[in-house]
């Protein structure tokens, strides 16, 4: 067992201020540190990942030009150049492990287990109001500028689970295609449109909920996107099956066991506890294969609140957006839980 923790960060401004002060409170965290050496050497990375600036820009003012003075804001705290914090931080180039994932809607709430491995989670959770245009956005971070899932001010929530990296082509990864949904979108169809417009680098699904209480999975592949009606969605397609890994036995387990078990479901902390109570069956803790269960997040819609955990069999702390957006501030600083693994998150030194 080990303890870990997400850092809850609160900021109000302009999306370039956002940048320097997420670069700043970046130089005094190993989180940067252990990525280098998960990614290897700068040389590497860039041999890898050869950047071509004009044209990101370009595709970057084409869909969230504000996420790009961001990115400027994180590179001129961290003293690094533009091409160097748009590989690190672009959410274009930089490769996505293999990951778990399980979501479950009712009609006004969703229900998120984010599953990974341990060793790639930053642990930072940000509430962000933008001063500059854009929906302010409550989320955990995944590549420091992308978000895993999240809810923002119009009542959009999103996650998304991984099916398939083979065969991918220049695009957007998961968790910049989830920031810019957030930031963009006030309805599942403002979403829908967005992602079937935006190059997918690697294959997803999309789950969205909004205050109309309908539920819908986008299938995304750098190749084609496919929308349906459905509250259940773990890690393979149903439209789009040629895009789909050949071994599907645990994304299926867990999909059983959400039908399952959704009988029992009346209410959103008893969906939560389906997804978070291990005996349950959908919550992992296969760490080591990059499919354990690190946090599980619940977005209310109607109400602007939000849930979240790390580890299982936890209530979820809530947390009420809708105050936040408000002028209210957060009292906690870090949001605490223990996961059955050795490895620690990358926010620890």
């Amino acid at each position: 067992m080990t303890n870990v923790f997400s850092e809850l960060l609160q900021f109000r401004g302009s999306h370039y201020d956002f940048g320097l002060y997420q670069g700043e409170r970046l130089k005094h965290s190993p989180i940067l540190a252990h990525r280098q050496k998960q990614w290897g050497t700068k040389s590497m990375r860039e041999r890898h990942f050869i950047i071509n600036e004009e044209s990101y820009r370009s595709v970057m003012q084409t869909f969230s030009p504000k996420i790009m003075e961001e990115i400027e804001g994180l590179a001129d705290a961290l003293r690094i150049s533009s091409e160097d914090a748009i590989r690190e931080f672009g959410g274009y180039y930089l490769e996505y492990g293999h990951s778990g994932c399980s979501i479950f809607t009712g009609d006004t709430y969703m229900v998120r287990n984010y599953d990974n491995s341990p060793d790639s989670y930053e642990g930072r959770y940000v509430l962000f109001q933008p001063s500059d245009g854009g929906f302010a956005t409550i989320g955990p971070t995944m590549q420091i500028t992308g978000r895993t899932d999240g809810i923002n001010e119009k009542g959009l929530a999103m996650g998304y689970n991984f099916i398939n990296r083979k065969k991918s082509q220049d695009g957007f990864v998961c968790n910049m295609i989830g920031r810019i949904v957030l930031e963009n979108c006030a309805t599942i169809q403002d979403a829908i449109d967005l992602l079937k417009e935006i190059p997918h680098r690697h294959s997803f699904t999309y789950v969205l909920l909004d205050t109309q209480e309908r539920s819908v999975v986008v299938e995304a592949s750098p190749r084609s996107v496919a929308v349906r009606e459905a509250n259940v969605c773990t890690n393979h397609f149903q439209l789009l099956t040629e895009e789909n890994r050949y071994r599907m036995e645990d994304s299926e387990r867990r999909y059983a066991a959400i039908e399952k078990n959704r009988e029992t479901v009346g209410s959103a902390l008893d969906a939560f506890r389906m997804l978070n109570d291990i005996e349950k069956g959908v919550f992992s803790t296969k760490y080591g294969a990059w499919a354990g269960t690190l946090h599980t997040a619940l977005y209310l819609p109607d109400s602007l609140k939000v849930g979240f955990s790390l580890g299982n069999n936890r209530l979820p702390l809530m947390m009420d957006f809708g105050k936040w957006l408000n002028g209210e501030r957060m009292n906690a600083v870090k949001i605490k839980g223990t996961i059955q693994s050795k490895e620690p998150f990358i926010n620890v030194p």
